[in-house]
């Protein structure tokens, strides 16, 4: 049975809070996965699955930023501080926090192993930083975001879900 990807708030240790609490627009997903994954193998996997090598691919033609499954692996080991539009912008041991490099879009992605060791919580979330209008002064999401957040929702679920496939036909990793 495929586990189920639900929307939920922020764990209160999110990396992904601070843009929360400077008003950007946050999500957060979360889905649990019947066995133990460490946050290497989840971050990994999340940037190796084929719904995101064609996000790859479209940064690599659209913004000269190619990236590669080893980048991903080295981004996972903490090797890499930047890959394709991203760079890490905070990491701990079980989450990490990427900014694109206009400052203006995250990413985060965290795990967390459940009591006794047997399952893990992984989490997925996105904020989108507002941007400030010249002649207000105030900030505001432009029509780029209110149109493609429909969209966004429903991509952001793909991404999850298309980890947690591969993260289960992987089997099983030690604690």
């Amino acid at each position: 049975m495929k586990p189920s990807i639900e929307v939920c708030e922020l764990p209160h240790d999110a990396l992904l809070r601070r843009y929360l609490d400077r008003g950007a627009y946050v999500d957060c997903y979360v889905t649990e996965l019947a066995r133990p994954v460490q946050q290497v193998e989840y971050v990994e996997a999340f940037y190796t699955t084929a719904v995101f090598k064609l996000e790859r691919l479209l940064l690599s033609w659209l913004i000269a930023r190619p990236s590669t499954d080893a980048q991903a692996r080295d981004l996972a080991s903490g090797h890499l501080a930047s890959f394709a539009a991203w760079n890490v912008e905070a990491r701990g041991s079980n989450q990490m926090l990427l900014s694109d490099f206009r400052g203006r879009t995250c990413s985060w992605l965290m795990s967390r192993l459940t009591s006794g060791r047997r399952s893990t919580t992984l989490y997925f979330g996105s904020a989108v930083v507002p941007i400030v209008d010249r002649r207000t002064g105030r900030q505001r999401m432009g029509l780029a975001f209110r149109s493609l957040l429909g969209f966004h929702k429903l991509y952001s679920r793909v991404l999850l879900g298309a980890a947690v496939s591969r993260l289960a036909r992987s089997g099983t990793s030690a604690p």
